[in-house]
């Protein structure tokens, strides 16, 4: 099969790697689009060019998911994916532009360069297509997830901009500490923050505001702020209590 791939960044070459088929990059920059093309041996196309694929899958940001499936839409013949990040939005823009074609949102839930991990998938319209690039996926040591876009969406709240809100907190907040002095917690939340911090801004701040993590974890933390040791205690005990180590 023939295959676009439209966002030749990490998640764009993720994806062409993981999959059989020619592969084609388009880029809104060119020259990203013809280096990825050499590292998994496809071609570069134009963003506009008029040409059709088999499958056609979009690696764009968050905010660029709508309007990129649109616009590629009519150069799919047998099926489109996405792996934005986001699976409401993409699922609904996909089935009003690409109603005829094979349907699926992937999620792959790790940066590129610590694969293979869990893919989270809606299978909006599945077929022989998709089910050979899942295949494909699963071959080189993922573990897809089915799900659902309003599942997926609730709990990426948590999971990706809840975390990464918190984690970038400890390190705003957190003063230098000499080596002798810091304890197993710390070294563990400080080893977090620098592999969150190491990576692309834009995306940080594109998930922060699909999802909006920040607000719960800033008022949780006023209200340990704001807490006296009674309340403190009580506060402890709810988090003890709660599911985020089930």
């Amino acid at each position: 099969m023939n295959v676009l791939v439209v966002g030749a960044g990490a998640m764009g070459r993720w994806f062409a790697e993981a999959i059989p088929g020619d592969i084609a990059f388009a880029d809104a920059e060119q020259g990203v689009a013809a280096e990825a093309a050499r590292a998994v041996g496809g071609r570069a196309v134009a963003l506009d060019a008029d040409e059709s694929f088999d499958v056609v899958c979009l690696a764009v940001p968050i905010p660029a998911i709508s309007a990129a499936i649109a616009e590629h839409a009519p150069k799919a013949d047998r099926a489109m994916l996405d792996v934005s990040g986001v699976m409401a939005e993409p699922v609904e823009a996909m089935a009003e532009h690409a109603p005829n074609v094979e349907r699926v949102s992937l999620h792959p839930l790790f940066g590129a360069n610590t694969a293979p991990g869990n893919v989270a998938v809606v299978a909006d319209e599945s077929g022989p297509v998709t089910s050979e690039l899942f295949d494909a996926i699963e071959a080189r040591g993922n573990t897809l997830v089915e799900t659902t876009a309003a599942e997926h969406d609730d709990a990426m709240t948590t999971v990706q901009a809840g975390t990464h809100a918190a984690v970038l907190a400890f390190a705003l907040a957190a003063n230098p500490v000499p080596e002798g002095l810091r304890t197993p917690v710390y070294e563990e939340l400080a080893d977090l923050a620098d592999h969150v911090t190491d990576g692309e801004p834009r995306v940080y701040a594109d998930i922060q505001a699909t999802f909006d993590g920040a607000t719960d974890v800033a008022e949780a933390a006023k209200r340990l702020a704001d807490a006296d040791p009674a309340e403190f205690e009580r506060l402890y005990r709810e988090a003890a209590e709660s599911e985020v180590d089930e």
